[in-house]
């Protein structure tokens, strides 16, 4: 059974960072490429970075040069390391597990970035 679990979400000032970690279980992590998406309130769910099995990452324009994603095969775990947060950035995050036969999906955790 395959299980991401997210961690690290919070309530955080205008500037500020967060770490968010993913762990996976259940699958063989280190052959799939991992991403972190966000859902906003009223709004549809967006990807934020993709990190492939080799390392090559990939931002949405609004999260370029503030956002690092990185991942540790040996922990089964992805991170999102996330400096310079502004209001927008509020919201569900969700990590990603994309599997040729399926997508897997944690449960979420809440950041919130306000004053």
């Amino acid at each position: 059974q395959v299980q991401l679990v997210e961690s690290g979400g919070g309530l955080v000032q205008p500037g500020g960072s967060l770490r968010l970690s993913c762990a996976a279980s259940g699958i063989s992590f280190n052959i799939y490429p991992m991403g972190w998406y966000r859902q906003a309130p009223g709004k549809q769910r967006e990807e934020v970075a993709i990190i492939t099995r080799g390392g090559t990452t990939n931002y949405a324009n609004s999260v370029k040069g503030r956002f690092t994603i990185s991942r540790d095969n040996a922990k089964n775990t992805v991170y999102l390391q996330m400096n310079s947060l502004k209001p927008e950035d509020t919201a569900v995050y969700y990590c990603n597990l994309h599997h040729p036969a399926m997508d897997y999906w944690g449960q979420g955790t809440q950041v919130i970035v306000s004053s």
